[in-house]
């Protein structure tokens, strides 16, 4: 029997929980789908799924359990819910991004946010910048976070130069 993660997000689809899975489990190479469970007859006058439709889908990713509801238009993402995927290099910034913000709302790519085609709230963030926010030295903080603001996909080496102080960063 498979050990079950105590809390896992659960996110709503509107009918395309399938092609979600698919999609973040494109995108990130540490993943799997697990169980899925299907609607039955019983409840068909609330969810009006036919019997033997997918309604959950369980999948992994970077070692996160997650289900998909596979349901209707009565529920939208918003921001106010956001997955940050914590980034070692520019590179894995840049492979997120790209990968995430495919047919996605580019009015919605601010200070390291984005939003997927699904309407799912992403944060790609370099672990160095968390690292540049906890410091003790506040003025270096603060122009690393003046910096973030004004930038809509994160940049590890402009961070960088403007937390260090460097002229014309």
């Amino acid at each position: 029997m498979a050990t079950i993660q105590k809390i896992a997000p659960c996110l709503w689809f509107n009918h395309n929980g399938e092609e979600a899975v698919s999609f973040y489990t494109s995108v990130f190479k540490n993943s799997s789908v697990g169980d899925r469970t299907y609607y039955t007859k019983s409840g068909f006058e609330h969810h009006h799924m036919p019997e033997g439709t997918v309604l959950t889908i369980e999948f992994k990713l970077e070692g996160v359990d997650f289900v998909v509801l596979n349901a209707g238009p009565e529920f939208k993402f918003t921001e106010a819910i956001s997955f940050v995927v914590n980034c070692d290099s520019q590179e894995e910034i840049d492979y997120y991004w790209g990968k995430l913000t495919e047919g996605g709302d580019a009015n919605a790519q601010i200070c390291g946010w984005l939003k997927d085609k699904f309407g799912v709230s992403w944060q790609i963030v370099p672990t160095e910048f968390t690292e540049m926010l906890k410091s003790k030295d506040r003025e270096k903080a603060e122009r690393a976070m003046a910096a973030m603001m004004q930038m809509k996909k994160l940049d590890i080496n402009q961070l960088r130069e403007v937390y260090n102080g460097k002229p014309g960063a």
